[in-house]
């Protein structure tokens, strides 16, 4: 988790001529992209859109394990709460940064789609260990 968390702020609240290795990345995904014919309608703020996307996913994930399937809602909310302070920390102290809505709209998908991995992937589990502790007390109860 801390390496992660390390690399988000590295990526987002760092300057952006520090954080420039990212951008290139994009570029040069972009310009592969547009190379293929089938793909050459897609655009720098699509491809930054998705990339926030998977940023934020491990967010997601990572958030979701570490506060359990019940704490689901949480994982999200420190997911939106973080792409918000991040936002408003670019706006405020990061004049070479440009805050943008759609970031926060890209980080809290990625979130969520992060936190729906983790649920989906724990369900046969968890739906499991609900079955027998359900099978549990109603043997229980037969015996009373």
């Amino acid at each position: 988790m801390g390496i992660y968390l390390v690399a988000l702020a590295w990526l987002t609240l760092t300057p952006s001529s520090t954080s420039g290795e990212a951008l290139s990345i994009l570029r040069r995904l972009l310009l592969v992209m547009q190379s293929i014919d089938a793909l050459a309608w897609v655009r720098y703020d699509q491809v930054e859109f998705v990339a926030n996307i998977a940023l934020f996913l491990p967010m997601g994930v990572l958030m979701t394990l570490l506060l359990g399937r019940r704490g689901w809602w949480a994982a999200l909310a420190v997911g939106v709460v973080a792409s918000c302070w991040i936002e408003l920390a670019q706006y405020v102290w990061l004049p070479s940064r440009v805050a943008d809505p759609r970031d926060l709209v890209s980080n809290s998908i990625g979130t969520a789609i992060g936190v729906i991995v983790v649920l989906a992937v724990t369900w046969p589990q968890a739906h499991r260990a609900r079955s027998r502790a359900a099978s549990t007390r109603s043997a229980s109860h037969a015996e009373a």
